[in-house]
């Protein structure tokens, strides 16, 4: 064999695992932010939930839906007070 061709084979295969990796990167990186999201969405309708618990000594209560949790999840404990603030002056 001649040695420019087995040169460019091994360029080949190299490029080939190149274009492997940026492929499966995009591919890893959406499912890492949406299972982030899913995580965070989740734990914020937990914290809708205890705030419905405490809040419901006071008659205080914020609507669960999943928009409601992703607000939360996305923003954290401020999403909460965002969804009081919304409740108290459009309800």
């Amino acid at each position: 064999m001649d040695m420019n061709m087995e040169i460019g084979v091994l360029l080949a295969y190299g490029f080939a695992l190149l274009a492997l990796y940026v492929i499966g990167y995009l591919f890893l990186v959406p499912l890492k932010f949406l299972l982030k999201l899913l995580i965070n969405s989740i734990l914020g309708g937990v914290g809708i939930l205890l705030v419905n618990l405490i809040g419901g000594i006071w008659g205080f209560h914020l609507a669960l839906n999943v928009f409601s949790a992703i607000i939360v999840g996305v923003l954290g404990v401020p999403g909460i007070a965002l969804l009081g603030i919304l409740n108290y002056f459009i309800l």
